[in-house]
């Protein structure tokens, strides 16, 4: 097989560049790609879907560790690029031009993919968040995803500590997330103005009887009004006060000082009735 060109020059021949509106920076290391596309584990065979691979730096450390990669891509300027390195891995690589708000990622797999993805800062969160918040057993395999590291923080939190949230809980409930690897700012082309970092996520079983809507809503109040004793800030959710009162969970308490475990035991006994 003929060598791979640079990815400095890919993006010098097809006159690319990082765009701030779509949240892009690029990373062009490919040390540290290469060791990115190995946090799943041994990829070897499996199916990756990949969101956001601009000019294919990461898309090249997965197919390179034996992966076969749908890529969906927002950035048309990038797509050229895209399907040039897909001619290096015949029918393993797989770009779709669209945004991942919008795609429906389940359906393009045949088993249960590894997400991987250096995602654009701008939708992150969003993208997270729907992906957490599915059908439970989910449709993917893990997530290995790239943060602002502050967000990575919110997502790996445990109580009592200044990043702890409704992400945390979100998170936590039903899956064990860890931040696999911290990247410096100036691995990025253009360097971003805040450090990041590498989530890794595995499913874990559902608590049974469990709600997501109760706990989402549970959360919402108790850390929209965090300062507040959780007997002011769940007064609002109905039974609420009732079920802490059940569970021997003190009302002067605030929410950071709720455990994931708490948190799910209230909206169990909130989704029974």
């Amino acid at each position: 097989m003929t060598s791979l060109p640079p990815l400095r020059e890919v993006i010098s021949k097809y006159g690319l560049s990082a765009s701030k509106a779509l949240g892009q920076n690029f990373l062009f290391d490919h040390q540290l790609l290469a060791r990115i596309a190995k946090v799943p584990g041994k990829l070897d065979g499996a199916e990756v879907f990949e969101v956001g691979p601009g000019p294919g730096g990461l898309t090249r450390a997965l197919l390179e560790g034996g992966a076969s990669v749908t890529a969906v891509e927002r950035d048309r300027r990038c797509i050229p690029a895209l399907e040039e390195l897909g001619t290096f891995f015949p029918g393993k690589l797989k770009v779709i031009e669209g945004d991942a708000l919008e795609v429906d990622a389940p359906s393009l797999f045949e088993g249960k993919p590894h997400v991987v993805a250096n995602l654009p800062y701008n939708v992150g969160t969003a993208l997270l968040v729907g992906w957490l918040s599915a059908a439970w057993e989910p449709w993917w395999a893990s997530l290995t995803l790239m943060f602002q590291k502050e967000v990575a923080e919110r997502i790996v939190a445990g109580p009592d500590t200044e990043h702890y949230g409704r992400l945390a809980v979100l998170s936590q409930w039903r899956s064990t997330p860890r931040i696999a690897m911290n990247v410096h700012r100036s691995a990025f082309t253009p360097p971003p103005k805040v450090m990041s970092a590498v989530v890794h996520i595995v499913p874990a079983e559902a608590p049974e009887g469990v709600r997501l809507k109760t706990l989402e809503t549970l959360t919402a109040a108790a850390f929209g009004q965090r300062r507040k004793m959780l007997r002011q800030s769940l007064k609002g959710v109905p039974g609420a006060l009732a079920a802490m009162e059940g569970l021997g969970i003190d009302s002067a308490r605030r929410a950071e000082t709720v455990t994931v475990a708490e948190f799910v035991a209230l909206a169990w006994t909130l989704s029974q009735a």
